[in-house]
């Protein structure tokens, strides 16, 4: 298995799980992170490693990944495993797709690259050298179906039914919360180079909402590995993302998997993203979708807010969340009741232990 990023950890845990319920008999090596290894995952290099992202930055690491991607598909000829499972990460995994492709080894990519949004010159490479391909998005497989490529789908993993092990009460004990008051989850990433971009800007935020809400309580939703700086000292840090999102009025969220996990939490959320700048005019000239964040492009219209760039301002950002503060606003329950349709379209629980099923029996 191969994961490169503290998301696809979080899938495969999930899928090893998922995959030892039916066969027992089964073991797992490969590169992930903490959760994959607390399911009996040998890791052979570790996501931290691996996870870097936007263009300028994987330039940087080039020298770097192409040793890893050579090393991989050494570790692979030797060890000859009965088969293959690459999980999104497409920049690297497409590679070892394509250079495994001789050892005859079947091979399972869950999570696709999102070839509709850019790079379709990647199509081929996913055709031509896996043997399974899994979708988590509904969109997804009729796309792929229009372009000849043979694409499953079995629901979206969120829509796992998780049993936390903590209650409300319990948790606003833990974190001295009022009921009374607002709670604004700040969700500013799981890479650190984001963080960093993003961190400055959700404290300015902040101070900003307090003019308006001046009892706001935040809730961060901090990930593995990430640092943050200069923490104001009432701001509560939170573990586990999917809490923070419970408890939260609202979310302001770095675009990417937190949209989609706000929407199973019932959370509304305004969507936010800031790249180094020679990224951001890459990212302009190749991206062909209309919209950023992903809850907007299920739903094939803007449900949310996006603000994206030179957008992503304080006073923009506290523009959008104070509505979304006030229980009673308009829009607040306006996106409500549209989160509740696109939650509603994406599967029913089970969906790790059918694609388990699936690689199995196929």
């Amino acid at each position: 298995m191969i994961a490169g990023e503290p998301s696809g950890d979080l899938h495969g845990s999930k899928l090893i799980q998922a995959i030892k319920s039916i066969d027992r008999n089964s073991s797992f090596m490969g590169y992930g992170g903490d959760l994959m290894k607390k399911e009996g995952m040998r890791i052979v290099k570790h996501v931290d490693s691996l996870a870097i992202m936007g263009f300028v930055e994987i330039i940087k690491h080039l020298p770097r990944m192409l040793k890893t991607i050579r090393r991989t598909t050494d570790l692979i000829s030797k060890t000859k495993p009965d088969r293959v499972i690459l999980i999104d990460y497409p920049g690297f995994n497409l590679r070892i797709a394509k250079k495994i492709s001789y050892l005859k080894i079947p091979i399972t990519y869950f999570i696709l690259p999102q070839i509709w949004a850019w790079k379709e010159n990647r199509l081929e490479t996913l055709n031509n050298y896996t043997d399974q391909r899994i979708s988590i998005f509904p969109f997804e497989k009729d796309w792929y179906l229009n372009k000849n490529v043979d694409v499953k789908y079995f629901g979206h993993p969120f829509a796992e039914n998780e049993h936390l092990n903590e209650n409300t009460k319990s948790f606003f004990l833990r974190h001295k919360l009022a009921i009374s008051e607002p709670i604004l989850t700040l969700l500013p990433g799981s890479r650190q180079q984001e963080v960093n971009i993003h961190w400055p800007i959700f404290i300015k935020t902040v101070l900003l909402l307090r003019k308006t809400y001046p009892g706001l309580q935040i809730i961060v939703g901090k990930a593995a590995g990430v640092n943050l700086k200069n923490i104001p000292r009432d701001f509560k840090i939170e573990s586990n993302s999917e809490k923070a999102m419970l408890v939260g009025s609202c979310a302001l969220v770095s675009s990417g998997t937190a949209t989609l996990e706000c929407v199973f939490a019932e959370t509304p959320l305004v969507a936010c993203y800031k790249f180094p700048l020679l990224t951001w005019v890459l990212v302009k000239s190749m991206v062909k979708v209309k919209y950023s964040s992903i809850v907007n492009l299920i739903a094939n219209r803007k449900i949310i807010p996006e603000l994206l760039q030179e957008k992503m301002t304080p006073n923009n950002l506290a523009e959008e969340i104070i509505p979304l503060l006030d229980l009673n606003s308009q829009k607040r329950k306006m996106m409500m009741t549209e989160l509740k349709i696109v939650k509603e379209g994406l599967g029913s629980p089970g969906v790790y232990h059918r694609i388990g099923k699936y690689i199995l029996n196929n």
